[in-house]
């Protein structure tokens, strides 16, 4: 099967992963028989270096055009002081609305080898780590009105929280679609004892319900999700919310799972042309150290194969080698054991050779 990739290596530790995970890809396509072209995509504040624009629209076009996207990260101080408009972080919103992707799918999954860098209690990594976040990724707030004036002598700042019924409609559907292949339970997470838009959203849940008996749907209030979260992570299956509540609850739940560097993401919309990135930012600070963990970009490359590519085999080739070079104790700083006693059984490698040694166990 030939396909094509636009690639956005992007700023900070992006190109790094993003090569490790292109060589994972290269493996795969040998040993499977699949052929990947790799189409290069300026965006962030490189783009913004080289074409004073944070995602020009021929690169936009080239990711439409694409089989899929995979993306490293964008962003860093050195761009803080452009115009809010020309943010490196615009280029990722504006590619999210431009190629229609308003599903974002976050696993919160603690990879055994692992347990011991979560930050909860044994006793609750025990009982298991295992659920997706569903988030609204193109309505909201992000993409509301946003304006600053002056009135009666001071400035005052206005943001929009807006969403219709199909916005919601669609996005629950996903989560539905998405718990039926799990565990078959879906908890919408809204904030409807105070907003309008929250009470549209839980409305249009339960109706959606109805469609989906073999489906367990509960609500739940963002508050208390936060808090269930780090709680009893175990109840969870599948979390479905809108952006912004989505976009604060899937970074704790990744920080639960013991790496922000080991989680992957998936932003799909009405076609299997995704978007597929790490969760983690660009770390400008250890950025060319040769330190930054790939994992999570390698398993976004998995999570592209399995849901864009309909490759569930490469994909879980993908993962078993993962699993296989963790098992062995190889490990990036930001998953090495705290405790001396663990550390010993574990060997620190860089982002190159945990690169290399995911490919050699495929």
């Amino acid at each position: 099967m030939n396909k094509k990739i636009a690639v956005i290596r992007g700023d900070g530790i992006g190109p790094e992963i993003v090569n490790q995970a292109l060589l994972v890809l290269d493996k795969i396509a040998e040993k499977f028989g699949h052929s990947f072209e790799y189409d290069d995509v300026d965006m962030g504040g490189c783009a913004i270096d080289k074409w004073g624009d944070p995602l020009p629209k021929e690169m936009l076009d080239k990711c439409i055009a694409s089989d899929s996207v995979l993306l490293g990260a964008v962003g860093g101080k050195k761009w803080d002081g452009v115009p809010g408009n020309m943010r490196p972080e615009k280029g990722l919103l504006r590619l999210r609305a431009g190629m229609g992707v308003y599903s974002n799918n976050r696993p919160a999954k603690i990879w055994r080898q692992l347990a011991q860098a979560s930050p909860l209690k044994q006793s609750i990594v025990d009982k298991g780590i295992d659920f997706i976040i569903v988030r609204e990724l193109i309505g909201g707030i992000y993409f509301g009105t946003h304006k600053t004036e002056t009135v009666d002598g001071e400035k005052k700042a206005t943001d929009i929280l807006e969403y219709s019924e199909s916005e919601i409609e669609r996005i629950g559907r996903i989560g539905f679609e998405t718990a039926r292949k799990r565990g078959k339970r879906l908890c919408s997470v809204e904030k409807s004892n105070v907003l309008d838009s929250s009470r549209l959203w839980k409305s249009i849940m339960h109706r959606l319900a109805e469609e989906y008996p073999d489906v367990q749907l509960s609500d739940m209030l963002v508050d208390n999700c936060a808090m269930q979260i780090v709680k009893d992570p175990s109840q969870f299956d599948v979390i479905v919310t809108e952006n912004m509540f989505g976009d604060i609850l899937s970074d704790e739940a990744s920080m639960i799972t013991g790496s922000i560097g080991m989680i992957p993401s998936s932003s799909l919309g009405n076609t299997t042309c995704g978007l597929y990135e790490p969760i983690h930012g660009s770390a400008p600070d250890i950025a060319g150290m040769d330190i930054a963990n790939p994992i999570g970009t390698v398993l976004s490359a998995a999570m592209m194969l399995r849901f864009s590519f309909d490759m569930a085999a490469e994909a879980d080739a993908i993962e078993a080698a993962v699993d296989k070079v963790l098992t062995a104790g190889y490990r990036t700083g930001d998953i090495m054991p705290s405790d001396a006693n663990e550390a010993k059984s574990c060997k620190r490698v860089g982002c190159s050779e945990m690169g290399r040694l995911i490919v050699e166990a495929i």
